[in-house]
């Protein structure tokens, strides 16, 4: 059995990955679904929680709990504080999973990898240090697919965004390289497999070294949000890469 620590994308917490844990738990896995520092139930605490807070609370998390041999999960935004774990304590990792997501290079920032209309709209309606998700369909049209997801889950969902640290998103992170070499995969959702492939071909910097041995690539075909539109899905998935 496979330990997973599940680290969700921006604005979410902890519970969107309830119908995820629940299939992994039943098949005898240890789960640890995650809400990091100001988000929700933790939205009250206090503080300006860059990415350096998030790094550091997954790797408390990781030594509170014992946790070894863990298969690492980030969705979306999270891909920075799992990189960042991920590379100070590689030791701990089994596998670095990038859910609808991919590794960040040395130096750069979530923020540099948003269009410049979507870093105008987050500058624009920040508050007291948090940046609220814009609307569904803003997202949409941002290039995070809704497939998958109709009405009720969209608005159910709605209700328990919180607004995102800006720091977690606009801070550099650093790496020293230590986790490169680690067990990665990639899952796409929202785009075609075909397009991460080319793009591996390409040389682009955002994919290079994805066709080394220590990569697994599969596709799950949905929109960007598959622990609601593909739960179970999602599960076997994340426990078939746990397995290689």
């Amino acid at each position: 059995m496979s330990t997973f620590v599940l680290v969700p994308g921006f604005w979410l917490g902890a519970w969107a990955w309830d119908e995820v844990a629940a299939p992994l738990r039943a098949a005898g896995h240890d789960v640890h679904p995650v809400s990091l520092p100001g988000l929700a139930e933790r939205a009250g605490e206090q503080g300006d929680f860059g990415l350096e807070e998030h790094i550091a609370d997954l790797a408390e998390l990781l030594v509170r709990e014992d946790l070894w041999d863990v298969v690492l999960v980030a969705h979306s935004g999270a891909c920075a504080p799992v990189g960042g774990v991920a590379d100070r304590m590689p030791e701990r990792i089994r596998r670095v999973v990038y859910l609808d997501s991919g590794p960040m290079v040395d130096g750069a920032s979530v923020y540099d990898l948003w269009q410049p209309d979507f870093r105008a709209e987050a500058d624009a309606t920040v508050v007291d240090g948090r940046f609220p998700m814009p609307s569904w369909e803003y997202m949409a049209d941002h290039g995070s697919s809704l497939e998958g997801l109709d009405e009720a889950t969209l608005a159910q969902v709605r209700t328990r965004l919180t607004p995102h640290p800006v720091g977690a998103y606009r801070d550099a992170l650093r790496l020293t390289g230590a986790g490169a070499a680690l067990p990665q995969a990639l899952i796409s959702c929202s785009f075609p497999l075909e397009q991460v492939r080319a793009l591996i071909a390409a040389g682009h910097p955002w994919f290079v070294g994805m066709d080394r041995p220590n990569w697994e690539l599969r596709e799950l075909p949905t929109g960007h949000w598959p622990m609601f539109s593909r739960p179970a899905d999602t599960a076997a998935l994340l426990a078939e890469l746990a397995a290689i």
